[in-house]
């Protein structure tokens, strides 16, 4: 494992005294007044609940033809706003001229888009920038589900003397059909948060969703795994935005949604503590159980690959593989797991298997 992070916490460098961090604006910036008129009305529906302002001013788009942001033109803009209202701001950057004129102009934080995380060159060219400045960095997660590449991320800034640090989880993309833009998938988060504790995880349900729908539902599922804070988007007309317009929502209603909240408390009083060990203890003894079963499992997948060789028997057998997939869904059914579960599981069992019949083939 790499180094552990010595970064400042979150709360230190935001004010946001308690609850969750929470970052809102409009996903671009696309006039002076329409910043403005945002950023009041945030403030108006969502007193004292929102502690940092954002607005897209560079965007990198899917297609040449798109909305790519208004440019530096925009800076004093959003910067302005946040002074009017006393919130600070922040915009994201791609490359060291994004970081050159932003820190011209004021901007009290960087953040790191999806599209930029998938390079460590740009990276680590806006790293290089960044060395000898203390501003806070904000880095989301790559488009595609790579943890490495977003620790990778991190490891960089933080090698260039950035103290302040946290992550975004947008939601990475994917090749199945499901109805958010950008599934989740949130055992990467928990994965880094369980190496790295320390790195604080912002939640951002619009680009997750990708449709306002969905935008509350995904940041209470946020809020209820323990995470630090939400950045949602939020327009004064959604529908007339020039970008994202389905993820965006009004000031009024982003005040609803927050307001709406629950925020579980972090840690319990001795007393409950005792009913959740008692209840956790039992979780252990039943996983310690499943790892037992599935090395003899795996113990008797060598037995099957020494007599499949012994026979010249392919490996994969196709028949047996429906029907054990078919028992395992109608037992997991009479036990209220859903399908989706059952088959991402058998399926990286069977893939186990293979590899240890493999390697009984695999023997002179």
């Amino acid at each position: 494992m790499a180094q552990n992070f010595d970064i400042i916490p979150l709360r230190e460098w935001t004010g946001a005294a308690t609850g969750p961090l929470v970052i809102a604006g409009p996903c671009s910036a696309e006039g002076e007044e329409q910043v403005l008129e945002t950023v009041q009305q945030i403030v108006k529906y969502s007193p004292g609940k929102v502690h940092m302002l954002r607005a897209g001013i560079w965007k990198p788009r899917t297609r040449p033809n798109s909305f790519e942001g208004v440019g530096e033109i925009g800076l004093p803009w959003v910067k302005n706003a946040g002074l009017a209202v006393g919130l600070p701001v922040s915009v994201e950057v791609a490359n060291p001229e994004h970081v050159e004129v932003a820190l011209k102009a004021g901007i009290d934080v960087l953040w790191i888009g999806a599209r930029t995380t998938v390079s460590p060159f740009n990276v680590q060219s806006i790293a290089d920038a960044l060395k000898g400045v203390d501003i806070p960095v904000l880095i989301k997660n790559p488009v595609n589900p790579d943890l490495e590449l977003w620790i990778g991320a991190v490891e960089r800034f933080y090698a260039a003397g950035i103290k302040k640090l946290a992550v975004i989880h947008r939601g990475f993309s994917s090749y199945e059909k499901t109805i958010y833009r950008n599934p989740p998938m949130w055992e990467i988060p928990i994965e880094l948060r369980r190496r790295y504790p320390e790195i604080p995880i912002i939640v951002d349900p619009s680009h997750m969703g990708g449709t306002r729908d969905y935008i509350y539902m995904l940041a209470q599922q946020g809020m209820d795994m323990g995470f630090d804070g939400l950045m949602i988007e939020s327009h004064i007309n959604p529908d007339k935005a020039w970008s994202d317009a389905k993820q965006q929502v009004t000031p009024e209603r982003l005040g609803e949604i927050l307001n709406a909240l629950i925020i579980r408390q972090p840690k319990l009083n001795s007393d409950e503590f005792k009913t959740l060990h008692d209840l956790r203890a039992k979780v252990d003894r039943i996983d310690n159980y499943i790892i037992e079963l599935l090395c003899e499992r795996m113990g008797l997948s060598e037995e099957i690959g020494e007599f499949k060789k012994s026979q010249h028997l392919a490996v994969h057998q196709a028949d047996r593989w429906s029907q054990i997939v078919k028992q395992a869904l109608e037992k997991g059914k009479t036990g209220g797991l859903t399908e989706e579960f059952i088959l991402k599981l058998f399926q990286q069992v069977h893939n186990e298997s293979i590899y240890h019949q493999s390697k009984v083939m695999e023997k002179n």
